[in-house]
């Protein structure tokens, strides 16, 4: 989730379970920073390998096990900087650790993938209920957060917690409808489905992009589960295949590797770029839903295999994509 969203959620559990009128700020400042700390794991980068962000982003940093951890570290950053409350460390660890504890979790809803269970299992979790940015759940966090310093009471807090759990039941429910959908759509097509996932579509809750694999295709819909369910026909592409698209990459070089990183990272959903030669794009993500235009993939040298791979972000054109992607979500046809 974006940091606003982290900080936010970070404060507001703190606030919950806190009692003290006194704590309030400490409560909310202490879990804003927890709630944002696991995302410094992307200053771990590397020039000469462009991948490595992409293994470290999401892993140990926010990992069930590392949050005590994790809490411990920004309990001792904010007793360095801040002396009035040197004299309190145990609340400062207490709240620290409750705000930390909500990042991993809640970047888990989302469709990045979490490693929650690193070190014994480098499985990225994806619950797939919530976009990484929707400011209809972030809003109201947030208002509760400012009530609860402004009345000094835990009261707001604990109504903006159950607000969230509302609203990602509200996700998993429109995830279910959006999956029974895709698998409907297959049907019709005389498709018998490998996989099919569903993703919630850039801030809501309405518009899902919907992908199902065949043996040798992947399809890519949008679906809008409102009170009646809509479905936007997009776009098929054929799978990655190694070996029949670079038949002559040596499988021990290092773009092979870093091939199988990019795999790991993208859940297998691979496919060569419908436009670049010599790329390979992350179907999952795209501006608009019903889409194959990629928002990620890496670019290779077939001539120079000994050198890593070249992660890319192309072009995303907002104002051009944007208004499809309104059209679906307010149920309007696209033409």
């Amino acid at each position: 989730m974006d940091p606003l969203s982290q900080a936010t959620l970070g404060a507001i559990v703190p606030q919950a379970f806190n009692r003290n009128r006194k704590k309030v700020i400490m409560a909310t400042i202490a879990g804003a920073i927890g709630g944002m700390a696991p995302d410094l794991d992307v200053i771990i980068r590397s020039e000469s390998d462009s991948l490595l962000f992409l293994e470290y982003h999401r892993q140990f940093t926010h990992s069930l096990i590392f949050i005590p951890i994790g809490g411990l570290i920004c309990a001792a950053f904010l007793w360095l900087i801040l002396k009035k409350w040197r004299g309190d460390f145990k609340s400062l660890y207490i709240f620290s650790t409750l705000g930390y504890a909500t990042h991993g979790i809640l970047d888990s809803c989302t469709s990045y993938g979490t490693q929650l269970l690193w070190p014994f299992s480098n499985y990225r979790v994806s619950w797939d209920t919530i976009s990484i940015i929707d400011p209809l759940f972030t809003l109201p966090l947030v208002i509760a957060v400012f009530l609860g310093i402004l009345r000094k009471s835990n009261t707001w807090p604990i109504a903006g917690i159950i607000f969230g759990l509302l609203y990602m039941g509200a996700g998993w429910f429109q995830h279910d409808r959006a999956i029974t959908a895709a698998r409907t759509l297959a049907q019709s097509r005389n498709h018998t489905p490998i996989s099919i996932s569903a993703k919630p579509s850039f801030a809501n809750l309405l518009v899902f992009k919907t992908i199902y694999d065949t043996e040798d295709s992947y399809f890519v819909d949008a679906v809008r589960v409102g009170q009646e369910v809509k479905i936007y026909p997009g776009e098929s592409i054929e799978k990655f295949q190694m070996e029949r698209d670079f038949p002559n990459l040596d499988p021990d070089s290092q773009t092979a590797i870093d091939i199988k990183r990019f795999s790991w990272f993208s859940q297998g959903f691979l496919a060569l770029h419908p436009e670049k030669s010599n790329h390979i794009i992350d179907v999952r993500y795209s501006m608009v839903p019903n889409q194959i235009q990629p928002l990620w993939g890496i670019g290779l040298d077939p001539l120079n295999t000994s050198k890593h791979v070249r992660y890319e972000v192309y072009g995303r054109n907002p104002k051009k994509r944007g208004p499809l992607l309104l059209k679906m979500i307010r149920g309007e046809p696209l033409n």
